[in-house]
Order: structure tokens, then sequence, then C-alpha cells
């Protein structure tokens, strides 16, 4: 509880650390060592334990979501990656990395569809997405791909409870996370954390008053949206076009 209060987090969150339920982050890490006095011993296990199959700076975001109850994502230009079909993945991850060998594209693409089956299961966390138009237009692989995606879209978000999508439309013009790809996650037992990511970096933080704020952007983002009802039809439209064009590709 004393070491809570002095990391500024609740007793049942450091208990977490002590059973390895959870793995603290770096930042927190250190700042443990800097209360404990133990130089910078808890952040060389922390690094340690960092081994994962996705990239560096997402490993911790990677085991967050196997705790968190609730993911809320926006996702301003693609497919959230929870939700890509193998085919979009690969086509998705080919582009970011051209200069790659096949097999470490294989890899990642790998790691990517292992993620994917969070959503599955009576555990399974309610996860809430909120994706931009741009992701329905813009073709990512072949447009039999696309077709497939986004019929996967409208499938999972119909099929599954625990999933709900909704989608920004190009009417909507400008919100605040019009530019930013984010995931909130939430727990039965921790405080909340949001993960903002760009192109090859991304920034993982639990500080309350940024939380706060892009929860609050994360509202206005899915108060421009279309309904959820409305957003399948936008997909599905969307998916037939796909189909309409596809010998065309």
């Amino acid at each position: 509880m004393e070491l809570g209060e002095r990391a500024f987090c609740s007793g049942s969150y450091i208990g977490q650390f002590e059973t390895a339920i959870r793995r603290p982050q770096l930042e927190l890490s250190k700042l443990l060592d800097d209360v404990l006095g133990s130089g910078e011993h808890l952040q060389r296990l922390c690094r340690l334990a960092r081994k994962s199959k996705v990239a560096d700076y997402f490993a911790d975001v990677a085991e967050l979501e196997q705790q968190a109850r609730t993911i809320v994502e926006h996702a301003p230009g693609n497919v959230p990656g929870l939700l890509q079909t193998e085919a979009y993945a690969r086509a998705l991850i080919r582009a970011s990395r051209l200069f790659d060998p096949q097999q470490v594209v294989d890899q990642v693409v790998s790691a990517r569809m292992e993620r994917s089956q969070l959503l599955n299961g009576y555990n399974a966390p309610v996860f809430w997405a909120v994706v931009h138009e741009t992701a329905l237009r813009v073709p990512v692989g072949t447009h039999a791909e696309m077709h497939e995606q986004l019929s996967y879209l409208a499938e999972v978000a119909r099929a599954r409870p625990n999933v709900v999508l909704q989608v920004v439309p190009f009417s909507a013009g400008p919100h605040p996370l019009l530019t930013t790809s984010l995931a909130l996650m939430h727990f039965s037992d921790a405080p909340p954390v949001v993960y903002t990511e760009c192109a090859y970096n991304g920034q993982l933080t639990g500080e309350p008053a940024l939380v706060a704020q892009y929860q609050s952007a994360y509202d206005m983002a899915r108060a421009a949206a279309l309904s959820p009802k409305a957003s399948l039809a936008l997909i599905d439209s969307a998916a037939k076009d796909y189909a309409t064009n596809e010998h065309g590709n």
C-alpha cells in the first residue's frame, strides 16, 4: 500500500507486478527504482522481460491488451489491427516494410493474426472502434482483398456482441483525432492507459490528465461518427463497390 502511494498507484496494482500478473512499463519501473533506491535494477529487468513477437515499442501494449476489459480505438486511415484479415494485414505491412525480407513480413503478419484472437472467447474485452471512411476507400491490396476485408468487418460487428464499430464519414469534417491513431484501455483493477501511434513508433502513457484528454477527444470523434447501424450500411456499400470493380483491378 505504501509503495503504491509513493508511486502514485494502488496497492493492488503493485500486487499484480509482485505476482507476475502484469509487467510494469519502463516509465513506472524507473519511478519504482527511484522510490526504492535500486539504481536501474527494475528498469533492466523490465527491458529483459520485453521480448515479444511484436515491435519493441508495441510490446507493453500487446501485453496490456490481454488484461483490458475495454479497448476503444480510433483508426484514421486503416482498419484496426485486431480486425484485419491476413491478406489486408500482409499488404499493409509489406507497404511499410518495402526492403525487409519476406520472412520478416511473414513473422509480423503472423503476430498480428495471433493478436486478433483476443476478441474471441468468453472473456474477450469489449472492443469499440471508430474508423474514418478513408479506411474503407483507400485500397490496400487487390479489390478482392478489400472486399474480403470489409465483408469481414461487417461480419464481426454483426456476429460479436463485444465488438462495436462506427465510421466517421467524409462529410463529418475535422474532429480532434483526425490525424491520430490511438487505443484507450480500461481495466477492472488498474488505471486506464492510452497508446498513440505513428508509422514506426508509438507512445504508451497512464498519465491521468493526458488519458482524460484523449478520452474526451475520442468521445468527440465517436459523436461525429455514424451510428453502428448506419456504419454497417456504409461498410456494406463500400464492400459491394470493391466486388463490382474486382475484375478491373
